[in-house]
């Protein structure tokens, strides 16, 4: 046997392994910018909830306020 082949083979590993390095650094990277995208995403989301329920909390106030005049404009009508 030729005694280069043991460090052949251990080169094709290093080759091998540092590649498959670069395509898990690539992966993770990918993935990073994703879970960023998707944390920017939920923040919109979670500012437009808060939005919505301050917009609702006004509109159930309005709506109280009325039926509370309709309310009295009933009362007011039956006396």
């Amino acid at each position: 046997m030729d005694q280069t082949q043991p460090d052949g083979q251990l080169r094709r590993v290093d080759i091998a392994l540092s590649r498959l390095e670069a395509v898990v650094d690539e992966r993770l990277s990918d993935e990073r910018e994703r879970a960023d995208e998707l944390s920017r995403r939920l923040l919109r989301l979670e500012q437009q909830y808060e939005e919505l329920k301050r917009v609702s909390m006004d509109v159930e106030g309005r709506l109280e306020r009325a039926m509370e005049y309709i309310r009295s404009l009933l009362a007011a009508d039956q006396q």
